[in-house]
């Protein structure tokens, strides 16, 4: 027995010592399992005799006791990760995953980049660019009448029973507060969240990015609008780009034009990007209808000025050659790691 208890002893220096979970599991079965150290004292303490019976007795409680605490307090310390040579050095070390910037940030930076260099203020912020906004703003004040479509129930997201507070359609609302607010000349870009009943398709999501440009000056016409967009569409395209302003409608602008560049696919030639007529859409502009100008706190026979909303998410659709408008808010790591 006492040649089993000096074993034990010693073994319990080496549970203090165990480099690895594993090996602690192998001491802890050499000691303590079924045909352990322990287990091989059971038949000599019934060949004792009473008075050494206590004795050893009380002496095996005392050092199972101890092994017992010494296995826990070796694994606590593995699970805690504070064991010293819980780690093989030589192993090679765990690369850190760092995080990339997600590209509509990119692109929504670079935009604002161009625009900055050409004297635009950037507007953001609940107070100029509110996304819970008032039918007042996001319609009526832009010249979209009562019985117009897009202010049906089911294009928007009304918050209330009334119909007068709703998640913003578009970032235009952020000109008539601008307006109201501040004083000429009015030169600014606001990028923003955009809120629609839209199916989720490849093509198309309820919630989407724009930014809203506005220019409102004495002198202001058609010429420094083209100039304008022409400037930002060689920016973020290329210098090469061929633009194309086509009449379109919008009811807070008049004229109204569409703005298009050659096919960055095909150059022009026709292909399935842009669906064979060589040519791809990325704003609509204007210039700001009088009524508008007047809803902002302007004479619109002293100023005039121009408009123009850009969705973030098609431009990054055309700059990165993306497919699906879903991949931007499905956090898949693999294509956020692309960027």
């Amino acid at each position: 027995m006492d040649e089993i208890l000096e074993k034990i002893a010693q073994r319990l220096e080496a549970v203090k010592k165990a480099p690895t979970p594993d090996e602690l599991e192998q001491l802890r079965i050499e000691i303590l399992g079924r045909k352990g150290y322990f287990a091989q004292l059971g038949p000599f303490m019934g060949k004792l005799s009473p008075e050494d019976r206590p004795k050893y007795g009380k002496q095996i409680n005392k050092l199972k006791t101890s092994a017992q605490d010494a296995f826990d307090s070796k694994k606590l310390e593995f699970e805690k990760g504070t064991s010293k040579t819980r780690f093989d050095i030589t192993l090679p070390g765990r690369a850190h995953q760092i995080g990339k910037i997600h590209p509509l940030t990119i692109v929504e930076k670079r935009m604002m980049e161009i625009f900055v260099h050409m004297g635009f203020e950037v507007v953001t912020g609940p107070v100029l660019a509110p996304e819970i906004e008032e039918d007042y703003y996001n319609f009526e004040m832009l010249n979209l009448h009562k019985d117009h479509p897009a202010r049906d129930t089911q294009d928007s997201f009304y918050l209330d029973e009334g119909n007068h507070t709703l998640l913003r359609t578009q970032t235009s609302p952020v000109q008539i507060r601008y307006m109201q607010q501040n004083e000429l000349p009015v030169q600014i870009v606001a990028p923003g969240r955009c809120f629609r009943r839209d199916m989720v398709t490849a093509r198309h999501s309820p919630m989407f990015h724009q930014v809203e440009g506005l220019l409102i000056d004495k002198g202001i016409n058609f010429t420094h609008l083209k100039g304008v967009l022409e400037v930002f569409a060689r920016e973020l395209f290329g210098q090469d780009r061929k633009v194309r302003f086509r009449p379109d409608y919008f009811p807070f602008t008049e004229p109204s034009a569409e703005v298009a560049i050659d096919c960055t696919v095909c150059g022009g030639k026709g292909c399935r990007t842009c669906s064979n007529t060589g040519w791809i859409e990325i704003l609509g502009c204007g210039m700001v209808h009088p009524q508008v100008i007047k809803n902002g706190g302007f004479d619109p026979e002293e100023v005039s000025g121009f408009a123009f909303g850009i969705g973030i998410d098609r431009t990054a659709m055309l700059l990165y050659r993306i497919g699906d408008i879903r991949l931007f808010t499905e956090n898949d790591k693999r294509f956020l790691d692309q960027f």
